[in-house]
C-alpha cells in the first residue's frame, strides 16, 4: 500500500501516468466505448482498466496525480452526444464536479463523436472504467509539474 495515492489507481495506470509526458493525451471512457480496438493503435497499444467504478471517478483519481496542460486552450475533452452536442449527460455532469474540485481552471470542451475516436488513437493510453452510462468519455491532456523552489536548486534549468 502507498500513502497518499489514490487506491484506484493501479500499478499499471500509474507506470502509464508516470511515463507520459507534457502534451501527451489519455483518454478515460465508458464500458460502452471501442476502447479495446482504439486501445491497440495508442503509444501504449493494449488497453488499461479501472474497473467497478464511474468515469467521473476515474477521472479524480488520475487527476490526483497529474496536472493538465496550461499551454492550450482545451486540455480536457468530453464527447459530445450525437444530436445533441450541448447536452450534459449525468455522467458529464459529475465530471465537470470532479475536474472543479480537482482545482483544475479549465472546462470539458466539446469533441464530436467520431472526432473524439480519431483523437482518441493518437492518446498515449485508454483507460476503460465501469461506466456503464453512456458519454462517460474523456481526453486529458497532461502538464507539467515545476517545483517552486526549482530556481533555487543548484543545477537547475533557468
Amino acid at each position: 500500500m502507498l500513502k497518499n495515492l489514490d487506491p484506484l489507481l493501479n500499478a499499471d495506470v500509474l507506470h502509464a501516468l508516470h511515463s507520459m509526458g507534457h502534451g501527451d493525451e489519455l483518454v478515460i471512457c465508458d464500458a460502452n466505448f471501442p476502447a479495446d480496438a482504439i486501445a491497440r493503435k495508442t503509444v501504449i497499444g493494449t488497453l488499461l482498466r479501472i474497473d467497478a467504478v464511474s468515469s467521473p471517478r476515474a477521472l479524480k483519481a488520475v487527476l490526483s496525480v497529474i496536472p493538465l496542460d496550461t499551454f492550450v486552450d482545451a486540455p480536457a475533452l468530453r464527447m459530445e452526444v450525437v444530436g445533441a452536442p450541448q447536452e450534459l449527460p449525468a455522467a458529464q455532469r459529475e465530471a465537470i464536479l470532479e475536474l472543479e474540485a480537482s482545482g483544475e481552471k479549465t472546462v470539458f470542451a466539446p469533441l464530436e463523436r467520431m472526432a473524439f475516436y480519431e483523437r482518441a488513437k493518437q492518446a498515449y493510453c485508454v483507460i476503460m472504467t465501469g461506466e456503464q452510462r453512456g458519454y462517460g468519455c474523456f481526453i486529458l491532456k497532461k502538464g507539467v509539474l515545476i517545483a517552486a523552489d526549482a530556481e533555487s536548486r543548484p543545477g537547475a534549468v533557468q
